[in-house]
């Protein structure tokens, strides 16, 4: 017969490491079961801490039409283009005379990309640079100007070429003032890249 001895009730420090266990694993298993919609979305409270975190996201508007605008952009150029090898790229072109933080910038890039990729997507979801730019990897290059004049410039000579150019006007919730024109996004080859910017500097 064996026998078991009584060691008493468990010290409080094995209670708690019993709690802290238990916790993480529910913890975890919860995070788990709400990332696949077991309990509805999860989308609110990202939204809710993504807005209290100012000091890298901007609010913009860009050139693009809105969803509910029935003109879409004359695609002049672009039209023709036809599939080929050649390399297309996403141009982003940046102000820094406005002082931005780095995480500003990422924002407003981002802002820029979206505008550019929805513009060729309502000009034609099948489109032969937007199909070639994802299947060759959605290449992009950060490029840089010093003032206004020179992004309003370069979006003046893509209007006119009938390129996808978009500018991004900040809303001024965060470090720049209400209107604020931050970043220039062209999309398009090589050959039309080098004519439009090719003399700019790499951000």
């Amino acid at each position: 017969m064996v026998n078991v001895q009584d060691r008493g009730p468990p010290s409080t420090a094995s209670i708690a490491l019993a709690t802290a266990i238990v916790s993480a694993l529910a913890g975890y298993y919860f995070a788990q079961a709400r990332s696949i919609g077991l309990f509805g979305s999860s989308t609110t409270g990202t939204a809710a801490r993504a807005a209290t975190e100012e000091s890298d996201i901007s609010e913009a508007e860009s050139a693009a039409p809105s969803d509910d605008d029935d003109d879409v952009q004359d695609l002049g150029e672009l039209k023709s283009f036809v599939d080929s090898a050649e390399e297309c790229k996403l141009v982003l072109v940046v102000r820094t005379d406005l002082g931005m933080g780095k995480g500003k910038i990422a924002a407003q890039c981002g802002h820029a990309t979206l505008a550019c990729y929805k513009t060729l997507v309502r000009a034609n979801p099948s489109h032969p640079v937007l199909r070639q730019w994802e299947r060759l990897g959605q290449a992009k290059v950060a490029l840089k100007v010093d003032s206004e004049e020179d992004v309003l410039m370069l979006q003046a000579q893509a209007i006119s070429l009938g390129l996808c150019a978009q500018v991004i006007h900040d809303a001024g919730r965060t470090q720049i003032a209400s209107g604020s024109v931050t970043v220039w996004a062209w999309s398009g080859t090589e050959e039309q890249g080098r004519r439009g910017h090719g003399h700019l500097r790499l951000l």
